[in-house]
C-alpha cells in the first residue's frame, strides 16, 4: 500500500512575502508546490521531491503534515456530548483560552480521547486549512489524514528548525532559527535570538529527551545548546509525522464519503503501517484455524478409517468365502441373510415376520380386503369400516414394535422393518 506524504506550506502569517511559501521545516517550495514523500512501508522512501499538486504521485493513501508553527495545543476535560454537538461544547469551553474567534478556528481531538477525561484538543486557522484542501482536492489529490508535525508527547523532544521570510530577521536569507519543545505538558516554539529561549528551555535537559535538527540548523543549534543533537531530514520527519495516531480531519472536515468509497478507504487504512500489529495477529490468527481444522479433519479421517478397517476385519471373520469387501454394511447384511435362509429362519423382511406383526396390532375381528407382499414389505387393504382412530391405533401398534407404516390414501397401508428402504 502506497503512502503519499505532503508538507502543508506554513500559514501566510509568518511570511512577508505572500506569493513565497514559508516553511518551517528547513525546506522552502515554491508557489503552489509541495514537498512530498512516496512510501510503500510507512518506514523507508520509495520517491521524493518537490511538484505541483497536478503532478504529486499518485498513491492509495496521501497523508498532509502541518508546518511546527501551524498547530497551538489546549487541555480540557473531554464534555460529555453528543458527536453532533461536540464541536459547539468545546468552542465554549475555549472561548476565553483562545486569541481568536472559536467560529474562525479548526478543533481537532486527540485519538482515543474519552468523555469526562483530560485530553489534549489541536486548533489551527480553519480557513487556511480549508484553503490548503481545497487547493489540492482541486487537483484531485484527496488528502486521507492531516497530522501536525509535532504533538504533546514523551519523551521530551526538542526540535531546531528555520523559518524562512520572517520579518526582521537578521541573517542575509531571511532565515531565523527557532526551537519546537514538546512534552506530555503542551508544544511550544520560540526563536534562539534573544534570552527567552533560554530562560524557557529547561537547563539541564531531562534525562532521556531528544534533539533533532534540520541539517541547515544542526550547527547552529549546536553550538546554541552547547552538545550534539540529531540531524533530521525533512523526509525523515515527514515519515514519523505520518506515523502519529493523529488526524486533523475533524467535525466539518470529515471526508463524506459514501458506499463504496467507504470500503475504500477502510481498506487503506487497514493497509497502513498503524495497522501492521493487527493484520500480523488477524494472520497468525487464520492460520491457527487453518492448521486446526486440518488437524481435526486429519484426525477425523483416521477415526472414519479405523471404523471402516473394524467393520471390514469382522467381516471376514465372520463370513471368511467374502474375498472382495465393497461396501461391508451391505455385504455382512446379505451375508447374513444367506446364513438365516438357509438355517430356515423368517428375516425380518419375511412374509412370515410381517404377518405376525399384522396379526399382533389388528383391531377387532373384521378382515383384511387383501393383502399383497413385494418380496421387502406388505400392503395390506384395511376393512371399510375402520375409522381414523382405528387406523391410528394399528399403526401405533407396529411401530411400538420396531416397523414403519405408510398409508398409502386408498385405504391401503405398507408394512416393512424400520430402517429398510
Amino acid at each position: 500500500m502506497s503512502t503519499l506524504i505532503i508538507q502543508l506550506p506554513a500559514h501566510r502569517r509568518l511570511s512577508s512575502d505572500p506569493a513565497q511559501a514559508a516553511s518551517a521545516s528547513g525546506v522552502s517550495a515554491g508557489p503552489g508546490e509541495y514537498v512530498y514523500v512516496l512510501t510503500v512501508n510507512g518506514q523507508t522512501v520509495a520517491r521524493q521531491g518537490v511538484a505541483p499538486a497536478g503532478q504529486l504521485p499518485k498513491a492509495d493513501t496521501v497523508v498532509a503534515v502541518t508546518a511546527f508553527t501551524d498547530v497551538s495545543w489546549q487541555r480540557l476535560v473531554l464534555p460529555r456530548a453528543p458527536s453532533a454537538r461536540l464541536r459547539q461544547a468545546l468552542g465554549s469551553l475555549l472561548e476565553e483560552q483562545l486569541l481568536d474567534d472559536p467560529e474562525d478556528l479548526h478543533l481537532a481531538v486527540a485519538p482515543q480521547a474519552k468523555a469526562g477525561e483530560p485530553t489534549w484538543i489541536a486548533v489551527c486557522d480553519h480557513t487556511w486549512l480549508t484553503g490548503q484542501l481545497m487547493a489540492l482536492e482541486k487537483a484531485k489529490v484527496r488528502v486521507t489524514r492531516v497530522v501536525p508535525a509535532v504533538w504533546p508527547d514523551a519523551p521530551e523532544t526538542a526540535y531546531f528548525h528555520e523559518v524562512h521570510d520572517t520579518p526582521g530577521s537578521s541573517r542575509e536569507d531571511g532565515a531565523e532559527l527557532m526551537v519546537t519543545w514538546s512534552t506530555p505538558d503542551g508544544v511550544a516554539t520560540w526563536p534562539l535570538g534573544g534570552t527567552l529561549a533560554r530562560a524557557l528551555l529547561p537547563e539541564p535537559l531531562p534525562d532521556g529527551a531528544r534533539c533533532f535538527a534540520t541539517p541547515a540548523a544542526a550547527a547552529p543549534a549546536e553550538r546554541w545548546l552547547g552538545h550534539a543533537v540529531h540531524a533530521q531530514t525533512q523526509t525523515e520527519h515527514l515519515l514519523q509525522a505520518a506515523r502519529s495516531m493523529w488526524n486533523l480531519l475533524q467535525f466539518e472536515l470529515t471526508p463524506n464519503t459514501k458506499g463504496l468509497q467507504v470500503v475504500a478507504d477502510q481498506w487503506r487504512q487497514f493497509l497502513s503501517p498503524q495497522w501492521r500489529p493487527v493484520r500480523a495477529g488477524l494472520l497468525a490468527l487464520v492460520l491457527v484455524q487453518v492448521v486446526g481444522l486440518n488437524l481435526w479433519a486429519w484426525h477425523q479421517q483416521r477415526e472414519v478409517k479405523a471404523r471402516r478397517d473394524a467393520i471390514t476385519t469382522v467381516l471376514k471373520q465372520t463370513h471368511p468365502q467374502v474375498q472382495v469387501v465393497l461396501d461391508a454394511p451391505v455385504q455382512m447384511r446379505r451375508e447374513t441373510d444367506n446364513l438365516r435362509a438357509l438355517a430356515g429362519q423368517p428375516g425380518d423382511a419375511d412374509l412370515e415376520t410381517l404377518m405376525q406383526a399384522v396379526a399382533g396390532a389388528w383391531q377387532g375381528d373384521v378382515p383384511s380386503r387383501g393383502l399383497a407382499y413385494d418380496g421387502a414389505s406388505l400392503s395390506v387393504a384395511l376393512p371399510e369400516q375402520w375409522g381414523q382412530p382405528q387406523v391410528m391405533q394399528f399403526s401405533e401398534a407396529l411401530q411400538a414394535i420396531g416397523f414403519s407404516v405408510e398409508q398409502q390414501g386408498n385405504g391401503q397401508v405398507t408394512v416393512r422393518r424400520a430402517g429398510r428402504g
